[in-house]
Formats: C-alpha cells, structure tokens, sequence
C-alpha cells in the first residue's frame, strides 16, 4: 500500500529565498541579531522565514509575529510591496509609521502566502448542508501528519501551512516520505475515521486511502503527491 512505511527525513529548507529572509540578508543581520532586535525566539524568526507558520498556535499569532519582524528590519513601503509582487506605484502623503505598519504587513503576507484566506466552514442552514459535520470533531482537535512523497522541496511544509492554518488543523510530524515517487496526493486514515478524512480531503480537494490499521482514530495522515507538489 502506498505510504505504509513511511522514515523521517529532514526536508530541505532554502529560508534565503523567502521575501523576510531576503529581507534580513539585505541588511547584513543574523538570525539571532534579527531575532534580538524584534524581540522574538530565534526559533520563531526561523519559522516565519522558512513560512513554516503551523508552529505558530494560531494564523493571529503567526501574522502578528510576522508583523512585528518586519517592523523591527525596518522594511519600507516599495521594499514591502516589491516583497509582495506588488507595483511600487506612487508615494502619498501618508506618515512614515503608517507606511512603517502597512509595509511590515505587506511583507508578511508575502511571506506566508497569504493574500486569500478561505471562508470558514459552515454549512447552509436552509439546504441542511454541513449537518454531518456538525457531528464530528473540530479541526483542531485532529493530528495531521504531512509527508513529502516527491523530490520537490518544502512541499510538505507549504501544505502543512494550508492545512494548519486557514484550515485550522493540529500539525504534527511534517517530514519527507520512505519514497519520493507518490503521483496522488492523498489522506490516509485509521479504521473508524473515514468521514474525518473526507471532510479535509474535500477541503484539499484529493482523494483519501484506509490504512490497515491504528490506534489513534484523530490522527490522520497526508502525504503529497506530484498533483501538489510545487513547480519550479
């Protein structure tokens, strides 16, 4: 069966081509130096320029984080909009410290690749839509697992973001599959976790797998195919 061994396996990170790290080279500063200066652990400086935001304990946290580095690198309003692959357009009449804090923003949307954010869950009321779900657990409390099953770098991380983030799961392990050669990305689940994994494979839009067994019936796991691995 696919997946049914699975090795951890450090993924490879390249946190220089991320629009904060960029950033930060720019201006000849370590990460520890950048990190005293925002007042931030160096591991969430890290995690922020690795756009690794599922450590974070919310999307609010991850932005506000990301928000304060950027301030404290001092990142201006062309840069932050040349961060964000925006036009630099025309400057305005507006202050220094707004520019400061909208800048600081720009670029922390930029990067975690966040400019649409999906709308939450629900369901209508009137169709009786979303009433199976009202059943189940939040997402919150299921463990998701995020394996790379290709030779794309990072391709686990920018799902676990997706996943972690706007869809609000619990992340777990986020490393590189025992193979590299998955084609379909799918959601495998534990016996008795068949509608667990139907609602985030709806969400993802992939297919889901049963796995022989386990024990744990909140705990899924995604492992990324070539259909979602990055390009280029």
């Amino acid at each position: 069966m696919e997946g049914s061994h699975l090795r951890v396996v450090l993924p490879a990170h390249e946190p220089e081509g991320s629009p904060l790290a960029a950033a930060r080279v720019r201006r000849r500063l370590t990460v520890e130096e950048a990190a005293a200066r925002a007042g931030l652990s160096v591991e969430d400086v890290r995690c922020l320029e690795e756009s690794r935001i599922y450590r974070f304990p919310s999307v609010d946290q991850a932005l506000a984080a990301a928000l304060v580095y950027g301030n404290a690198l001092g990142i201006s309003e062309r840069e932050a909009r040349t961060l964000a692959g925006l036009p630099a357009g025309p400057r305005t009449g507006w202050s220094s410290r707004r520019w400061l804090a909208i800048a600081a923003f720009a670029a922390a949307l930029a990067s975690l690749g966040w400019f649409v954010v999906p709308e939450l869950r629900g369901g209508d009321a009137a169709s009786g839509t979303g009433l199976v779900e009202q059943k189940l657990p939040p997402p919150w409390e299921i463990r998701v697992d995020v394996f790379n099953g290709t030779e794309a770098p990072n391709a686990a991380t920018l799902l676990a973001n997706e996943i972690g983030g706007p869809l609000a799961y619990r992340i777990g392990t986020v490393e590189n599959a025992e193979r590299l050669d998955y084609v379909q990305t799918r959601v495998y689940f534990p016996p008795g976790s068949s509608e667990l994994a139907e609602r985030l494979a709806d969400d993802l839009g992939v297919g889901t797998q049963a796995l022989p067994s386990g024990e744990d019936p909140s705990r899924l796991i995604v492992i990324v195919g070539r259909d979602r691995a990055p390009r280029g």
